[in-house]
């Protein structure tokens, strides 16, 4: 049977094989009903997008339940409600539709204590009753199947999710949703957010921090320097090409020092790899690479990333904890629930992220100096770290437009490698790194609401993208992957979408589309939830009074050189390792002789700096969170989103929202008011009046009194 929609057609295939099952014989998915999927099931589904099947079902777990529709196609899994409109506002979170590769678990329910497990390729042994989608998200979707001869149906679409899983490939891009959204506009599509490949969009970005010792370097233009950096970064003006081919080839996968933040008092922020010590530099290399990691500063400060922060593997292990706690049949009892929350180490990972982060702000805005993070690889927690200094230091980055320019600057166009580290590629180095930084990010939201024009539902979208493969931002690992397929070295590319022999007629397109074409997804009436109305205006850029620039270059080499390791500022005597004597950070971290870990931050101990250099006012625009103890939060909206009865009492972010919520305890009320003591009672008031918070709380204080008595 075929349902069209926006003049194009989609087949909803019969399934080939029969599946033996007891009494249920399956010969072919049996025609709709008074229950058949609308014509905007159709209007939502994608170029090449195809229906495998469907079944009438229930959505549980929240309230009220909704009658609608589960369908299966090949990209995705979604609910649609009876009576849905393509014009209505769904949820932020894309609660009604899982990408094939965001679902972790898919459970069948038959009964009170039948479940099986389905993993691609299993067979299902029963007619579900329910089945339960558990999103890598930490979504949940609950569907119920109602009986009266569509059993057939709901083993049906049970089976296409299992089959659909096992043939789905985390590193496919649907380009459907392209099209279909690109394809509406005539011309090419200006980018929201500066996508950082061009050497227009770097010498844009280096003019507006006002970075006038600095340039774009081309050295990169064809990726022969390193496939993993981006085709132009920023380099010391009095560096030449020649110089950076030569000095790049002494680190780690090519990736040498580059800027990545200029203060604007005048301070640097640059990032590199580690030092590749099995080369043999001559001395023009090693002038070379000592010119550009002091970048014309008297002081210069190497920052050890991946001293006191954790590992790839800790990160995932942790995460692995994490999902697993706050899943709905999670065996964890709830007066230890908080415990194991502590031993999942998440919490713990947060804070050391932003501790560090805060004494790396306090060394870029105390003093002039370049300060270099240096982690082996230079994709990871470097990425985490100069972001979050950026935003401690920086306050057009906590604007909405600056914060996407900055992840966009700082992970996708830096090589961070999404695909791998999110479990697209099934090799061992997963690890959410990217997921911890926007929990270390909700944290500032937190602790400084006023400061920050993006809201949570924006992180929350952010989160919930990573794992929605319509665009090419978060499906490769580098820049040239990610530009070799959508066709970005010739700027225009004709798009091949699965199901289709040939490319569509008459689209030739830009496909220069990122996760920051938000309308891909979301409506305008979303998109405007992404604002923070807490934001203070007054805490824009355009207040922010910049302290004047100094002389920028400073000839000859440093009149000092530290190197920063738990909390702690160490001498140096040399910049490099392959001078006569081993630099420190030639050795392994774990030979190196470690300082005390005082309890104090660098900002706490008088900013960590020699006496003579005396002490420093807290510069404007710069924050220092908290991060001991009950400072460092849970986030109940992203993790426990698939327990609805714990997000009971957080906020709603629209108005209707808060008009149900509203509802909902002034029904409570209404059952409670037997309940309510007399002088409360005998109160004269208008139904529909509201409650103030006071008398909330006496109101539940006297139920609860009257419960234990």
């Amino acid at each position: 049977m075929w349902w069209g929609g926006r003049g194009q057609s989609f087949n909803i295939a019969p399934r080939k094989e029969e599946p033996e099952m007891g009494s249920v014989q399956e010969s072919r998915m049996p025609e709709p009903r008074s229950r058949q999927p609308s014509s905007c099931l159709a209007s939502r589904c994608l170029p090449g997008e195809q229906i495998l099947a469907w079944a009438p079902g229930v959505r549980k777990g929240l309230e009220p339940e909704l009658s609608g529709t589960l369908i299966c196609t090949n990209f995705r899994v979604t609910f649609q409600p009876c009576g849905w409109q393509q014009n209505q506002d769904t949820p932020l979170s894309s609660e009604y539709d899982f990408a094939l590769v965001n679902i972790g678990r898919l459970e069948a329910v038959s009964g009170l204590s039948r479940v099986q497990l389905l993993r691609p390729g299993s067979l299902l042994k029963f007619i579900p009753e329910e089945i339960m989608i558990h999103g890598r998200d930490f979504r949940l979707l609950r569907v119920g199947f109602e009986a009266g001869g569509l059993e057939p149906q709901a083993f049906q679409v049970t089976m296409a999710i299992v089959q659909a899983r096992a043939q789905s490939n985390p590193a496919q891009q649907y380009s459907g949703i392209t099209l279909s959204k690109a394809g509406q506009g005539s011309g090419s599509r200006k980018p929201p957010v500066p996508l950082m490949e061009t050497a227009e969009d770097w010498e844009t970005e280096r003019k507006k921090q006002a970075a006038r010792g600095w340039r774009v370097s081309t050295v990169n233009e064809r990726f022969d320097v390193a496939t993993s950096l981006p085709r132009y970064f920023w380099v010391p003006n009095r560096i030449l090409d020649s110089e950076v081919r030569r000095a790049f080839d002494h680190f780690h996968q090519g990736r040498g020092p580059r800027l990545s933040w200029h203060h604007p008092g005048g301070s640097d922020l640059l990032r590199c790899g580690g030092f590749y010590t099995a080369s043999d530099p001559n001395k023009e290399d090693i002038r070379a690479v000592e010119s550009m990691l002091q970048a014309g500063h008297s002081d210069v400060v190497l920052v050890d990333t991946m001293d006191e922060l954790p590992s790839l593997a800790d990160v995932q292990l942790a995460h692995l904890r994490l999902r697993a706690l706050c899943l709905p049949d999670s065996s964890v009892a709830e007066d230890k629930w908080l415990s194991a929350l502590e031993g999942t180490r998440w919490l713990d990972y947060i804070r050391a992220c932003l501790r560090k982060a805060s004494d790396i702000s306090v060394l870029v805005t105390s003093r002039v100096r370049s300060v270099i993070l240096q982690e082996r690889g230079d994709r990871d927690l470097n990425g985490l770290l100069s972001s979050l200094v950026q935003l401690l230091s920086a306050p057009e980055a906590r604007t909405l437009f600056g914060f996407q320019s900055l992840v966009q600057r700082e992970w996708v166009a830096a090589g961070h490698p999404f695909l791998t580290r999110l479990g697209g590629t099934g090799a061992s180095e997963e690890a959410p790194v990217f997921l911890l930084f926007l929990d270390c990010v909700w944290q500032l939201l937190q602790q400084f609401p006023a400061d920050f024009e993006f809201s949570e539902f924006f992180l929350l979208a952010l989160h919930d993208s990573v794992r929605v493969p319509d665009t090419l931002t978060f499906l490769r690992n580098t820049p040239w992957e990610r530009g070799k397929q959508s066709g970005q070295l010739n700027s225009y590319t004709q798009v091949y979408t699965p199901g289709y022999s040939q490319p569509p007629a008459g689209n030739s397109l830009n496909l220069q589309l990122s996760v920051w074409d938000w309308d891909l997804r979301y409506s305008n009436a979303q998109i405007l939830q992404f604002q923070n109305p807490g934001y203070d205006p007054e805490h824009c850029p355009d207040s922010w009074l910049t302290r004047p620039q100094p002389s920028f270059m400073i000839p000859g080499p440093p009149s000092s050189v530290w190197l920063f390791s738990r909390g702690a500022l160490t001498p140096l005597n040399q910049l490099c390792p392959w001078r006569d004597s081993p630099s420190l950070l030639a050795v392994s971290s774990r030979w190196l002789p470690r300082p005390a870990i005082s309890s104090e931050s660098l900002a706490d101990q008088e900013w960590g700096l020699p006496s003579h250099w005396g002490a420093c006012p807290l510069p404007p625009g710069l924050l220092l969170p908290g991060y001991l103890g009950p400072q460092i939060r849970f986030w109940r909206r992203c993790y426990l989103r698939g327990r609805p009865e714990v997000q009971m009492g957080l906020s709603s972010p629209t108005i209707s929202g808060l008009q149900d919520e509203l509802s909902h305890l002034q029904e409570l009320l209404r059952k409670w008011t037997p309940r309510i003591s007399p002088e409360v009672h005998s109160k004269k008031r208008d139904p529909h009046t509201i409650f103030n918070p006071t008398e909330i709380v006496g109101i539940l204080k006297g139920r609860a009194e009257g419960d234990l008595g």
